[in-house]
């Protein structure tokens, strides 16, 4: 049977909707450009600074990758913490690593200051080796990130594998106890909600097409009219557009693919993930997991491009197939929802935050958005309003652009890329 090409999260909650569109501002302080998580999250951040500030969204409040994603909030960052601390050296990625801990906290803090029901919970989460140098990795990954980092990991070898994941696919298992998960579309309605408390205005259906310097700040062309703000935030992650220019040059944007079973007799349920963790596998080409209520949650890049019809039919068999290896005891399960969302990827698989031509951004969280998206929306906006933005830990190392520029914002090199990420899981 085909999954219905619908999002499960939005069934949880009503997403807002753009059936009251309130007038432009005209004239703001801030305006910010993306309504999901980094938006929202700077949005209330200066707004309870009591700044004057707009939230420019081109679909409906929370449409994008913000309510789309697995409801992962993890530690560290894409890359590896080793291949951080070697690249840019140990002070910086001590600095990057604890950001990636407040994040978590920042998140906590919120959902309990503005009383968001999205199920949030530190239950941890576990990495899965496909291959038995994967393993060793983790060996030595755990005790660099002691050693370095003062951060506690747990090896859990393949004999006792079974304590964290009904599966016997893999070969052992790291646990990182302090990663979290939420109901991400419901955490965005609360987010959302607590900026428009704090003084914000949030406006639907008001794609920026153009950006022009003007006297004091600069003149914003939106799909429902003209307003001017005297600082501008970019937070579109993979919906960079081209208003923007410079920035949509630097990111690369990706589609993660996401499906959810029918509901599961409690056992079931308890034995596919025993202790509630966020899960994903040690591959370049991944899955990630996670149980809700007792439906498994099951994403990965089943397909590179970002979502359409097709991309989201053949996401829905290849996750299914995936899914299928890694629990064979779901052979006949029913698969009720699949769904995607878009990432944005920077060149150097790094976050980066800093100013531009005059605009401030945050971009490139690659696939640990729930956490830095929204802990880097609030720290941005403070560093924006104290004017130290190049002082943020994230505006440290270069925002680099495509080798030679063979890249203007259309990503025709991604099924390459894809094919190349299959290689790598293969060699190694």
């Amino acid at each position: 049977m085909i999954p219905a090409q619908q999002n499960f999260w939005h069934t949880t909650v009503r997403m807002p909707d753009d059936a009251n569109l309130r007038p432009l501002p005209e004239k703001v302080e801030v305006a910010v450009i993306g309504g999901g998580f980094t938006g929202l999250s700077a949005a209330r951040t200066l707004a309870r600074a009591n700044a004057k500030v707009a939230v420019l969204e081109a679909k409906t409040i929370g449409w994008g990758a913000s309510s789309r994603n697995g409801g992962m909030v993890l530690t560290g960052l894409k890359l590896p913490m080793e291949t951080i601390h070697k690249r840019y050296g140990r002070e910086v990625a001590k600095l990057l690593f604890q950001s990636s801990l407040a994040a978590i906290g920042t998140i906590e803090q919120i959902v309990r200051e503005e009383a968001i029901d999205c199920g949030f919970a530190r239950h941890g989460h576990l990495e899965v080796a496909n291959k038995p140098a994967h393993y060793i990795a983790f060996e030595r990954s755990a005790e660099f990130m002691e050693r370095e980092f003062a951060h506690r990991l747990r090896l859990v070898p393949r004999a006792r594998q079974r304590e964290e994941i009904g599966s016997d696919l893999y070969y052992g298992a790291l646990v990182d106890d302090v990663s979290a998960g939420l109901n991400p579309a419901q955490f965005a309605v609360g987010l959302a909600r607590a900026a428009e408390q704090a003084g914000a205005t949030l406006h639907a259906c008001a794609q920026v097409n153009r950006l022009e310097r003007s006297h004091g700040g600069f003149t914003i062309e939106t799909d429902r009219g003209r307003l001017v703000a005297e600082k501008v935030l970019v937070a579109t992650s993979g919906y960079t557009g081209r208003a923007t220019k410079a920035l949509q040059k630097k990111v690369i944007p990706v589609g993660s693919f996401i499906i959810a079973t029918e509901a599961l007799p409690d056992a079931l349920a308890r034995e596919l993930d025993p202790n509630g963790r966020m899960m994903f596998d040690s591959r370049h080409y991944l899955n990630y997991f996670r149980m809700w209520g007792n439906r498994l949650i099951f994403g990965g890049r089943a397909a590179f491009f970002p979502e359409n019809q097709a991309t989201l039919r053949q996401s829905a068999q290849i996750l299914r197939d995936d899914m299928q290896r890694v629990y064979p005891l779901l052979k006949d399960v029913k698969v009720e929802y699949v769904w995607g969302g878009t990432l944005d990827f920077a060149f150097d698989m790094m976050t980066h935050v800093g100013e531009m031509d005059g605009l401030y951004y945050s971009l490139g969280y690659a696939g640990h958005g729930v956490a830095m998206a929204t802990y880097l929306g609030q720290t941005t906006a403070q560093a924006m309003m104290r004017g130290s933005i190049h002082e943020h830990p994230f505006a440290s190392f270069p925002f680099p652009s495509a080798p030679l520029g063979l890249y203007d914002g259309w990503p025709w090199f991604l099924p390459f890329a894809g094919m190349w990420h299959r290689i790598l899981d293969w060699v190694e």
